[in-house]
């Protein structure tokens, strides 16, 4: 009877002790780095529908990890073997393997830079979101003029010009165009705070008209300091029901512009070109920034209604056609001769 019980609790000794030992071992495995604090990060794909397995090899095979089996050991009894995320990664072998494992359950992906400068527009957006590798051009140009996209992210207007808020931003390389528009536009919403909405109200104006007077003073600054004063000459003139004679919104207008704007482009209609209809165009021609849109909601308060480009980037103002046309002469009149030819 005795030697019976003792080839039961031998083996069984055996089997807890080596258990106890795998799992000390895994336990020690998984809370050390298999490299050094200064490891190389390195870029890590895991593909939607990839096993657990190839990446432990994968992770393997560049030295981030020193054991795949045991790696797989570990996802498996925390329960993460079919919860690792699709996504490019930044890892290390400084991480240990649970820290890895963190990251890929989380989806914590490598993130890539998008700066959007105030003033571009939706075109020159959609260029720097194709240099970025985030979308082609076209199908950037495609979403952000998508009616229907619009009105599913809130907004009443045809396209997303004037709401793709300028700032810096960080996306994964699997992001959707779409979810990058959503982003920018969330971002305007964050900014377009309620006082302001309230301000818009006050001043007898929509959000979108807003929107579409903020673009112009940011198209026309020069020099910071001057947005205000700006502001104040376009409220002046629609006050005044004259024309806004904006130029950059006639160049919105003009289809291929090749950066030479002449007479012919400031006399021909468009529902862009404030030479020719009054009031503001029939939308944004550029994506302001804050200071633009507080600009177009608080204008200094001058007696401007005139202004012309000097040649170090600001102004003159003027508060008579007189003055005008003498600031005209002096800074611009010789510049659109050369234009005309």
């Amino acid at each position: 009877m005795r030697k019976t019980v003792l080839f039961v609790v031998i083996p069984l000794f055996i089997i807890v002790c080596a258990v106890s030992g795998l799992v000390l071992e895994l336990k020690i495995f998984a809370t050390t780095p298999a490299g050094t604090t200064v490891s190389k990060n390195i870029v890590i794909n895991v593909h939607p529908g990839q096993t657990l397995k190839t990446t432990a090899d994968r992770l393997h095979k560049e030295n981030i990890i020193k054991n795949a089996a045991k790696f797989v050991l570990i996802a498996r009894f925390k329960g993460y073997d079919k919860r690792l995320k699709a996504g490019e990664y930044l890892l290390s072998a400084a991480m240990t393997p649970m820290q890895l494992l963190a990251i890929m359950v989380k989806g914590t992906v490598k993130l890539y830079k998008l700066t959007i400068p105030e003033g571009y527009n939706l075109y020159q957006i959609a260029d720097l979101v194709d240099a970025a590798n985030f979308g082609t051009k076209n199908d950037f140009i495609k979403a952000a003029t998508d009616t229907a996209l619009a009105r599913k992210n809130g907004l009443e207007e045809d396209t997303f010009e004037g709401y793709l808020f300028p700032d810096t931003y960080f996306f994964s390389k699997e992001v959707t165009i779409e979810k990058i528009i959503s982003t920018m536009v969330r971002r305007f919403w964050t900014v377009f705070v309620p006082e302001w909405q309230a301000r818009a109200k006050d001043l007898g104006l929509s959000v979108h008209q807003v929107v579409t007077l903020a673009s112009i003073i940011e198209k026309e600054t020069g020099a910071s300091f001057e947005r205000p004063i700006i502001s104040s000459v376009f409220h002046n003139r629609l006050k005044k029901k004259m024309r806004l004679e904006s130029d950059p919104t006639v160049i919105y207008g003009i289809k291929n512009f090749d950066g030479n704007l002449t007479r012919k482009h400031l006399t021909t209609r468009t529902p862009y070109n404030t030479y020719k209809i009054r009031g503001l165009p029939i939308g944004p021609i550029a994506n302001p920034g804050s200071a633009s849109l507080e600009a177009a909601l608080y204008p200094d308060n001058t007696p401007y209604i005139f202004f012309v480009a000097r040649k170090d980037s600001t102004h003159q103002f003027s508060t008579n056609l007189k003055q005008h046309n003498r600031a005209v002469r002096k800074y611009q009149l010789s510049r659109r001769r050369k234009n005309d030819k």
